[in-house]
This record gives C-alpha cells, structure tokens and sequence, in this order.
C-alpha cells in the first residue's frame, strides 16, 4: 500500500496518521527520539506492510506484474491499490476525498518540525500536484509511476505499468478489494493493541 492507504489505516489519529505516513522514511530503530504517538504509527505502519506483503491476494497482484517489472512490481501494486482507494473513496469515507487530504496537508504543515528531512523536502510538491487525490484517475497514476521510475533512472520501466492497469483492470480493483476489506480490521486490531480505542 501506499500514502493513502497508510493515511486511511490510522483512523483519523493525528499523531498516528504522521507516524504511519512518515515511517518509509525512518530506518531501524532511528525512530525513538519522536513522541510516543507517532512511533506507534511507525509501528503500525510496518505491521500492515508485513501483513500486506505476505498476503496471497497482493502476491496474486504483483505476480501479474512481475515478467515485465521484476522487484519493483510490488511497489506498482502499492500505488495501483491506492489507486483503488482513491478512486472508490466515497465506500471508505464519508469525508470527501478532496477534503480528505486538504486536512492531511494541514495536519502535516502544522507539524512541520516533526517530519524528517525527506518528507519536508517532497512536501511541496505532494500538496502542489496533489498525489492523494490524483490517485484517484489513470492519469494521475501514470504521472506518479513516471515520477518513480526517474527516480530508477528508468530502470524500472514503472511508467509504462499503467497498460497492464488497464488491460487488467477489474482483477486489479476485485483484489484489492477483497484485500483492503481484511486489512481494515487487521490494523483496526493493531490499534486497539496500542490502547487508541
């Protein structure tokens, strides 16, 4: 999964939802010196990429991808699930999308401080394009899979991943679907561990 479903995961939790979204950019232990709210995020967040991960249905997902994209395929399943998400919002939330993460960027620019050197840096250019809502079209995940792939130095040959998104597409959405409905309760259980609810 990606930003947004990480986002979506943290019900809502201030401090969870940064930790939860920052955590890709913290390595090993080198999380302690934040508060404890967000290091539960950072916990949380690397329980549902262990769950994700070993999932049957995501492996399904990527092992479509994996002649023509290799290792990276299950970072373009990541990206086409949020996609997913995005684009069928309105079963998840009953906050609109666009004013979903219009409240994420404010939460993340009120803390500003908190976010590491990484995520300060790509900010700006998350709130200018907007990533979280353009998830929500072909077009805007094309551009963040051109994006990814610049950064392989075109390596990964990720931007071309929107053909098989398309060719495959109701497979793609019944995966994921069936998915994220078990990773709800999974890290809704995550949370109540870590004594939110």
């Amino acid at each position: 999964m990606n930003y947004l479903a990480h986002i979506y995961l943290s019900q809502e939790i201030k401090e969870l939802t940064i930790g939860n979204f920052i955590a890709d950019s913290i390595k090993g232990n080198k999380f302690q010196h934040f508060p404890e709210k967000i290091k539960d995020g950072i916990i949380l967040h690397r329980a549902l990429d262990t769950f994700t991960d070993k999932h049957p249905t995501v492996r399904k997902s990527t092992h479509r991808l994996f002649d023509a994209y290799g290792h990276y395929s299950a970072v373009i399943i990541d990206i086409l699930y949020d996609h997913f998400l995005a684009k069928n919002w309105e079963d998840y939330s009953e906050v609109p999308l666009f004013d979903y993460t219009q409240n994420f960027y404010n939460l993340l620019k009120d803390n500003y401080e908190i976010l590491p050197l990484r995520v300060q840096q790509f900010l700006p250019y998350m709130i200018q394009d907007n990533w979280l809502y353009n998830y929500a079209t072909i077009e805007g995940i094309g551009k963040i899979l051109y994006q990814m792939d610049q950064r392989t130095k075109n390596r990964s040959k990720m931007q071309f991943a929107t053909k098989e998104l398309q060719i495959y597409y109701p497979l793609f959405e019944a995966e994921f679907t069936a998915f994220f409905n078990e990773i709800i309760k999974y890290s809704s259980a995550e949370i109540q561990k870590l004594n939110y609810t």
